[in-house]
């Protein structure tokens, strides 16, 4: 049998330990395992584009577990009533190749890219960072602010959207949690004083969501949202502006704000930072930039991570995946009895 996590356990499972507790421990997660970076295959996503959006798999492994994500986005499903993003991901065992671990990740992606976030703005920001700014309020908005007030301590929010509802929505669900939230009227008011800039918009179009005269030294800007060729957020001048951190070169190639510039354009791998091989930030004016698109490393992290918080409570299921004949050669055994005669 395969262990399985679904949406009801999920939003059990994150209600039941609290979702800064798990941001906080799968950034843990993420950056242990980018700090072996080294030991995992790695290759870009496979994609299929279409009209409507993309379908993606993103498989790695450490030659130990074998994991992969199914995930989709499609920018205008909201106005459809369908969520932009869904996924659901699994574990195998490396050693047969069989399935031991099976989960939703709609609210796992939520939660190990806000997780990677908090984590590079760790390593990246300003140690004194104190206030984010958060162009986009849609679905990861919410785990982002928490996953930078769980790593960084960070209360004070600045965010701005294009969607009213979206501000109401994102004010509604954090200011409860103790949240100082202002409501900017556009981008760049919201930038103003912030010392952590999250672009997570879900446009899939080359947009400008931040220009460079909006960049105040010593910044740490967190682009989240750019995610696939023909998708952008950032200015092509912002990223002149300080070093660009990347997850995997190849894939944010393709993906990422730097699909803007030569193919030589300069980047530094996150593992660098985290290895010593890299400095990161090296000065409190510096401006530094993180262009994530979302890696299958840190989706390994995140299944594992929530694999091992449930193993042996009554959150965790199980499905019969396995086709198991008592013969492992005989695999007909298993429909013989139903076969028909004659």
């Amino acid at each position: 049998m395969t262990d399985l996590l679904d949406v009801a356990a999920m939003a059990r499972w994150i209600q039941r330990d609290g979702a800064e507790a798990i941001l906080r421990g799968m950034a843990q997660y993420v950056e242990d395992d980018y700090r072996r970076f080294d030991r995992f295959d790695k290759t870009p996503r496979v994609a299929s584009h279409t009209p409507f959006g993309v379908i993606e798999l993103m498989p790695t492994s450490d030659g130990e577990l074998y994991s992969f994500k199914f995930v989709n986005g499609h920018p205008l499903n909201p106005a459809r009533g369908f969520q932009t993003v869904t996924a659901f991901g699994a574990l195998a065992d490396v050693d047969n190749g069989y399935p031991i671990f099976l989960a939703e990740m709609t609210l796992l992606t939520a939660l190990r890219t806000a997780a990677t976030s908090a984590m590079a703005a760790k390593h990246l920001a300003r140690p004194d960072s104190r206030i984010s700014a958060m162009i986009g309020s849609g679905s990861q908005s919410e785990f982002q602010a928490l996953a930078m007030r769980a790593v960084l301590g960070i209360e004070d929010l600045r965010i701005y959207d294009i969607d009213p509802a979206a501000i109401d929505k994102m004010c509604r669900n954090l200011e409860p949690l103790g949240f100082r939230i202002h409501r900017a009227d556009s981008p760049q008011e919201a930038v103003q004083g912030a010392d952590i800039v999250t672009t997570c918009t879900a446009d899939k179009a080359l947009a400008t969501i931040l220009t460079d005269d909006m960049v105040a030294p010593g910044m740490h800007l967190n682009a989240i949202g750019g995610d696939c060729p023909g998708k952008t957020e950032l200015e092509a001048a912002v990223l002149d502006r300080g070093p660009v951190f990347v997850e995997f070169t190849p894939q944010t190639r393709i993906e990422g704000e730097i699909q803007q510039k030569e193919p030589d354009f300069p980047v530094v791998e996150l593992f660098e930072v985290l290895s010593g091989a890299h400095p990161g930030r090296e000065s409190a004016e510096q401006v530094t930039i993180f262009d994530s698109v979302g890696f299958a490393v840190s989706d390994f992290a995140g299944l594992r991570y929530a694999r091992e918080a449930n193993l042996g409570t009554e959150l965790m299921g199980q499905v019969d995946l396995v086709a198991d004949p008592e013969d492992p050669k005989d695999l007909f055994s298993l429909v013989a009895a139903l076969s028909p005669v004659g």
